[in-house]
């Protein structure tokens, strides 16, 4: 019987609870079941890979399809890594319990084996990809494996987090372009804030439990604060955007589409509550679609 569980992102709805075990588990570790971060990593990428100079259309569409495929593959490989450093805590919290590696449903062998499926598989990819990207690329593995230990030892967790799942920009730009300049850098710094604020946004709801384990996090420390912090990251990321939009001179249809992407993100910061827990999921959500609005306003200002 699939069932989801409240105030929560763990679900056994759909495909993936009609899996036969094991499968059903190594599914739910690779979060098949929930795209939405497979989404949030992509999505960046498509921004870079537009906002880059001189490559051609079809090539810019080649590897926007690798990218999606990509960001699944490393996506999942991210969330195994996550789950097996933080088996232990997982087990603690109420949102997280029922997690694969936390719940006993898996072992950690049987994690690792996954995990090098997925890195195999994300490998593939990095070879279809120009050498500057294969230069970067060993930075993101090393911010993979590192994110889960920066809960123990500082309060930004999520800005690990968003150098972490914001790679995919300078990779995109460095794709596309053959390299990567400052304003590839640029765009990964607007990527940074912005998962900088949604991350956070997410993890308030898991206050009462990191606080109970003592587990840090922006979340908490940001907890009185919450909706100045949060509007200034998304503030400080739209600025960033409009900067490397005028200097990649892209065209006015970039304009529409970012200001409604940004009025989005505003009236999110806006009507955050930091303590009704299934709002900031529902918030934390859709920055899918605002991450969308900003890919179809990359494609438009350089077509």
């Amino acid at each position: 019987m699939s069932e989801t569980r409240p105030h929560t992102d763990i679900s056994l709805t759909g495909w993936t609870g009609r899996l036969p075990e094991p499968w059903r588990s190594y599914a739910l570790l690779a979060r098949l079941d929930r795209p939405v971060g497979t989404w949030l990593l992509f999505l960046p990428g498509v921004w870079g890979l537009f906002l880059a100079p001189y490559a051609s259309l079809g090539l810019r569409v080649l590897y926007t399809a690798l990218f999606a495929f990509g960001s699944l593959v490393m996506r999942s490989a991210g969330c195994v890594v996550n789950d097996i450093w933080d088996r232990d805590i997982d087990a603690k919290v109420a949102r997280t319990a029922g997690r694969p590696l936390a719940s006993g449903a898996l072992s950690l062998k049987q994690g690792l084996k996954l995990l090098a499926a997925l890195l195999f598989c994300g490998l593939c990819v990095l070879l279809c990809l120009p050498v500057a990207c294969w230069i970067l690329a060993p930075f993101a593995l090393v911010l993979v494996a590192l994110y889960p230990a920066a809960k123990r030892v500082t309060w930004w967790p999520q800005l690990v987090m968003g150098f972490t799942f914001g790679f995919g920009a300078p990779m995109g730009y460095a794709a596309a372009g053959g390299r990567l300049d400052g304003n590839g850098a640029l765009l990964y710094g607007a990527v940074i804030l912005w998962q900088l604020g949604f991350d956070t946004i997410y993890g308030f709801q898991d206050m009462d439990d990191d606080a109970r384990i003592g587990v840090r996090s922006t979340s908490r420390l940001m907890e009185k604060r919450a909706k100045p912090f949060i509007a200034t990251c998304y503030s400080l990321m739209l600025l960033a955007l409009g900067l490397v939009a005028i200097h990649a001179h892209l065209h006015l249809g970039f304009w529409l589409f970012f200001a409604m992407a940004g009025l989005l993100l505003l009236q999110q910061a806006r009507t955050l509550d930091p303590y009704d827990a299934p709002n900031c999921l529902r918030q934390f959500k859709q920055n899918v679609p605002i991450g969308f609005l900003l890919a179809i306003a990359f494609i438009c200002g350089r077509l």
